[in-house]
């Protein structure tokens, strides 16, 4: 399996990258970014060796080079985006064009590319992601429609493509992913799953489930939070009783 991660330098990307080298279903794994990107400290020079780092200077623009890398490609987990927090620092529409215009623009281009088919993308949003667009979200509705608004058209673009199925998309949309990348991380992630006050999802659960879901194919449509703790434990735990 060739798995294209979209935004490999990012918190929940780098999870990504960690579990798909050592993922004995793939076979290389594109890891692109802005900047180069290593396989993660303890790898394996077996499984290190399945890694492509492939830098891009703007997720809007697809050179020759980027396309060839992308030929021949089964699956794609995109985890290009501006946070919620991160948004209200940065100009709207350059918050839009990263989470909506760079993901279409980076789903055509892949699709151009010649992949594999199916070719299963899996667009990582969010909990509140409003698809509605009726509706008005009552915290960042600007925000949350635009990235409900981008997971339609991934969906609508890739059933529109020939012949039908070649191109399957699926949205995950977790809660708040915890994660030990720091201190504080660690601790209200600690917290929020012991009060589970609010949607939350581990980095590890959440990384185990996509896996599962492009190499096996989308259980359903969206993946939701609790969607994808379930499948992230069955996974873990099925990945533990291997190596035993």
């Amino acid at each position: 399996m060739k798995l294209i991660i979209a935004g490999a330098s990012g918190f929940v990307a780098a999870e990504v990258l960690r579990q798909s080298l050592r993922l004995r279903e793939t076979t290389t794994v594109v890891a692109l970014a802005r900047k180069p990107v290593a396989a993660p400290e303890g790898t394996s020079a077996a499984h290190a060796a399945k890694l492509r780092s492939v830098v891009l200077d703007d997720y809007e623009s697809y050179p020759d080079h980027v396309r060839r890398e992308f030929a021949g490609a089964d699956a794609c987990i995109w985890t290009v985006a501006i946070t919620p927090t991160k948004s209200r620092t940065i100009a709207f529409d350059e918050v839009t064009r990263i989470c909506h215009a760079c993901t279409m623009a980076g789903l055509r281009a892949m699709v151009e590319s010649g992949p594999a088919r199916p070719f299963r993308f899996l667009y990582v949003s969010g909990h509140s992601c409003e698809r509605d667009q009726t509706k008005t979200p009552s915290f960042l509705p600007a925000y949350l429609l635009m990235r409900g608004e981008t997971e339609n058209q991934v969906l609508s673009f890739a059933a529109s493509q020939q012949p039908p199925g070649s191109v399957e998309a699926c949205v995950a949309k977790p809660g708040l992913v915890t994660g030990n990348s720091t201190v504080v991380r660690s601790a209200l992630g600690a917290a929020v799953r012991w009060t589970n006050v609010i949607p939350n999802v581990a980095a590890e659960e959440l990384v185990a489930a996509m896996l599962r879901q492009v190499v096996r194919g989308f259980e359903k449509e969206p993946l939701r939070n609790e969607d994808l703790r379930r499948i992230g434990q069955e996974a873990l735990r099925e990945g533990v009783e291997e190596e035993g």
